[in-house]
């Protein structure tokens, strides 16, 4: 057991030299990056435990809050597990995301946060339009159930669920199965979206009542209202997510200056 975890210790301190962090980008998204060609090299097996956040933050010379930052959206799309106090693990997946993930660059970072925004607003606003017009009753009680739930959500991740949930009940309302298929593809990267902007707000009492007009033009059975309604929504939450991205990059770049001076002015 021992020498088998010598070994792996030698592949990571490896794997690790070839990590270097730039800082052209969120230092996070990097890292992100560097994390998830690390994990798809081969140098772990599916169960295996990662380098710690302190092993990680020294090996990137970054703070350990970027080093977790980098590990959200990873967790998010189902390619590691973070154990609390026992440490993060490579999960087994067949997900056919993860090439999607790669390609989009995972943390909505970069010029593909515009076209994820633009993509989804597309979408959506087309699936809402014919959800409009095929909905029924049964519909429209388990959208009212989701609506609700965001409503009364007892935190964050709560309101995340139900927000998710709604937006994928419209896409099986509207009856279209290319459509739905390709939100169902970037069903993660739209998540990662979500998590962000919602834990940057200070309430999620915004977002919710963005969707309320949407709800209310389904009831209705107006496709002009219901494309309106989801458009207006996806503009705001767009907004939300550059807004949170610029904010991200600018405590990312002081965070990496502080990692930058802080060592050597420690040293004598």
């Amino acid at each position: 057991m021992e020498d088998r975890q010598t070994a792996k210790t030698g592949k990571r301190e490896a794997a690790h030299e070839l990590l270097p962090v730039e800082a052209r980008e969120p230092v996070s998204a990097e890292i992100a990056r560097k994390l998830l060609d690390y994990l798809l090299s081969g140098v772990l097996s599916p169960g295996d435990r990662l380098p710690s956040e302190r092993e990680l933050s020294r090996t990137f010379g970054v703070g350990r809050s970027a080093v977790r930052d980098a590990l959200k959206p990873l967790t998010l799309l189902g390619i590691i597990d973070v154990r609390q106090g026992d440490g993060t693990y490579l999960r087994a997946t067949e997900s056919e995301l993860l090439p999607k993930a790669v390609e989009w660059g995972l943390l909505l970072g970069e010029r593909r946060a515009l076209d994820l925004v633009e993509a989804r607003r597309h979408i959506e606003v087309a699936l809402a339009t014919l959800a409009a017009q095929r909905r029924d009753e049964q519909d429209l009680q388990d959208l009212r159930t989701l609506l609700r739930r965001m409503e009364q959500a007892e935190g964050d991740d709560d309101f995340i669920e139900a927000d998710m949930e709604f937006h994928l009940r419209i896409a099986g309302t509207a009856r279209n199965s290319v459509l739905a298929g390709i939100l169902m593809n970037i069903r993660s990267l739209i998540q990662v979206w979500i998590t962000r902007v919602t834990y940057a707000a200070d309430s999620v009492a915004p977002s919710y009542q963005e969707h309320v007009p949407i709800m209310q033009a389904l009831e209705a059975k107006d496709p002009a209202a219901a494309a309106a309604a989801m458009a207006a929504h996806l503009d705001s939450a767009g907004a939300k997510l550059s807004r949170t991205l610029e904010a991200e990059r600018a405590v990312s770049a002081a965070a990496l200056k502080e990692a930058k001076v802080g060592p050597s002015a420690g040293r004598s």
